[in-house]
């Protein structure tokens, strides 16, 4: 095991990052995010595993790999926050600190957006600053770990 990693997790539709809903989104792409959050977390003496998909199946399984080798979680669900339980509960599962962050502001965006079912058991959230988001979440959750003792 590794206490010098970090799992990076996107969820549904973020791949789209820069062409979807520019107004909402910004223009950053998802390659844009990853480089953010490897060099904040380079910076700081961890690496980063990147892991996107549209499925969530894929997403439990990597969270279920991060029990081995990493010492914590950042994970934008995308609309999986507000819809599964079962991705909230391998995040529980694995016993690692969360980090949840989001590009846009999402309580103030439609009412189902307001409930994530990560915010509970985040140790970290960063919501609505846009890609920048990811460099400000892995610092907060590098934190968050070194103060617990794991560096």
């Amino acid at each position: 095991m590794t206490d010098r990693r970090l799992l990076l997790v996107n969820g549904p539709n973020l791949n789209l990052l820069g062409t979807r809903e520019p107004a909402v989104y910004g223009s950053d792409t998802l390659e844009d995010a990853e480089e953010l959050a490897m060099r904040a977390a380079r910076a700081r003496g961890f690496d980063v595993r990147a892991v996107q998909s549209n499925h969530e199946g894929v997403l439990i399984d990597a969270i279920h790999a991060a029990r081995h080798d990493c010492a914590g979680i950042v994970i934008n669900p995308g609309g999986l926050t507000h819809t599964s339980v079962v991705l909230r509960d391998a995040l529980v599962g694995v016993a690692l600190p969360v980090a949840e962050v989001h590009v846009s502001d999402v309580k103030a965006r439609e009412s189902f957006r307001h409930h994530s079912y990560v915010e509970d058991i985040a140790v970290v959230h960063v919501i609505g600053l846009g890609v920048a988001g990811y460099g400000v979440a892995i610092e907060r959750l590098i934190d968050v770990i070194e103060a617990d003792g794991g560096h």
